[in-house]
């Protein structure tokens, strides 16, 4: 990893800040594993039903709106101690897997079960409270000129370690017992924690926020729910989107596992493609959408999303192999994520100019996200099946229905979306969300944060241009 990190030689400028880059790279190998895959997986090896997994999968969106009151913490105590202490607190919650995957059980108990979903759930609460402070931080601590530079790094840097951590847990499940896989990776992450929070702890603070009013926050948000407006059409169309596909990644990984057999090994593979496609995706769009706009690509992302339920659809019904075909679904499913992901990022500011852009932001992310979030557990409860045996399965043809009920949706949704408009001669800058842009299912939720990074950003440069002249 040396290679890939600034030296005072290579770049003196970015040097001082190499500890966040190495943050970025273990924190990677953490969230791929403790809210990714193979959570899922560790949850279905347990025995958990398909509505368990959709709540387990579910917790890092509805616990977004948190994040708009966790933000109430960093007058008193800072940036740096709030994102601290609640990237500490998370980690402790990695040993109940941990002990789990000890045990090893043949049946996984109802109470095992139970205690790795609200693991999950007390992990995500305090990945919740320290997010609240971790983008607005790192990009307070850097200068304006090297920005660019730190966060195309850090999207490297995360990219790398994301695509090695899903390889390295294929092969983990391809070459050991599964509960022996499950046990090295999540020691991957407690040590990937370990050395996150001590990376962390070499990053400058800065400058705590001046008081957040929260009872602003509750009279104003009703206003830029429902008042009329461009953003609110917005808004709510996003929400319809995340609702719509948010359910895909659990339940394609689940009905893999239980009811087409296959092994661990070979989903964490596809799982590889889908992340290659959010890499290439992320490539190709960003050198375009300058020329073209946003919504050209929302388009694009909703067609790709159609073909991948449809190719779902073949494959469910048996019409196409497996191999190849999954291949090629995920690498169109980590394309359609990204598509849709960066075109809001360049869209969403377009609407939210003003002194209340902070909050309508983290408005937009808290609904979109919560939202989304709620569609994993209902479909979860409708997906819900048992074998012959007692043992929990999968509906398959309710999952049909799933994907078939996707298709009208986002048909319907892309009617709306072509008729949205567009005012390109307006120059805005994207919003800033940092490596997440690599997590595009889960991205909505970085944009809650009440601190205005750009408008902070641009008051503290204006003092210095006046000093100058």
């Amino acid at each position: 990893m040396s290679t890939l990190l600034p030296t005072k030689k290579s770049d003196p400028e970015l040097y001082p800040y190499r500890s966040g880059l190495v943050f970025g790279f273990f924190n990677a190998l953490v969230w791929q594993i403790a809210i990714g895959t193979p959570m899922v997986l560790f949850a279905e090896q347990l025995g958990a039903s398909s509505f368990q997994v959709g709540l387990a999968y579910s917790f890092v969106f509805l616990q977004t709106p948190l994040q708009i009151f966790a933000t109430a913490l960093l007058p008193r105590y800072g940036f740096k101690k709030v994102a601290m202490r609640g990237w500490a607190a998370r980690s402790v919650f990695l040993a109940l897997p941990l002990a789990l995957a000890i045990m090893a059980p043949d049946v996984g108990e109802p109470w095992m079960v139970n205690a790795f979903i609200w693991s999950v759930f007390f992990f995500c609460i305090f990945r919740t409270i320290g997010a609240s402070a971790l983008t607005a931080w790192i990009f307070g601590f850097l200068p304006e000129k090297i920005r660019g530079r730190y966060f195309g790094s850090d999207q490297m840097i995360a990219g790398i370690a994301g695509v090695g951590t899903l390889v390295s847990c294929a092969a983990l499940f391809a070459f050991l017992p599964i509960y022996t896989a499950l046990l090295v990776q999540y020691g991957i992450t407690i040590i990937g924690s370990v050395l996150s929070y001590l990376s962390m702890a070499k990053l400058p603070d800065i400058d705590r926020p001046t008081s957040i009013s929260l009872r602003s926050v509750l009279r104003d948000t009703p206003g830029h729910l429902f008042k009329p407006s461009p953003f609110r059409k917005f808004m709510w169309l996003a929400a319809w989107f995340m609702v719509t596909i948010t359910s895909i990644p659990p339940f394609a990984a689940y009905y893999l596992k239980v009811a087409a057999q296959q092994s661990a090994g070979q989903i964490m593979l596809y799982e590889v493609m889908r992340y290659l496609g959010v890499i290439l995706g992320a490539w190709f769009i960003r050198r375009r959408l300058d020329a073209t706009g946003a919504k050209p690509f929302f388009l694009l992302s909703l067609i790709l999303y159609v073909g991948v339920a449809g190719l779902w659809l073949l494959f469910l019904q048996g019409l196409v192999g497996s191999g190849g075909v999954l291949f090629g679904i995920y690498l169109l499913l980590g394309l359609s994520a990204v598509t849709w992901n960066i075109a809001n990022l360049n869209y969403l500011p377009q609407l939210v100019e003003g002194e209340h852009r902070a909050l309508v932001i983290s408005i937009f992310g808290a609904v979109t996200a919560c939202l989304g979030g709620c569609a994993p557990i209902l479909l979860g409860l409708v997906l819900r099946g048992e074998t012959l045996a007692g043992e929990a399965t999968i509906n398959t043809s309710a999952f049909q229905g799933f994907f078939v009920a996707l298709i009208l949706s986002l048909s319907v949704l892309s009617f709306f979306m072509a008729r949205l408009k567009e005012d390109r001669s307006i120059e805005v800058e994207p919003l800033v969300i940092g490596n997440a842009l690599l997590r595009p299912f889960r991205a909505a939720s970085y944009l809650v944060n009440l601190v205005d990074l750009q408008s902070a950003a641009k008051k503290r440069e204006k003092p210095a241009k006046t000093q100058e002249d």
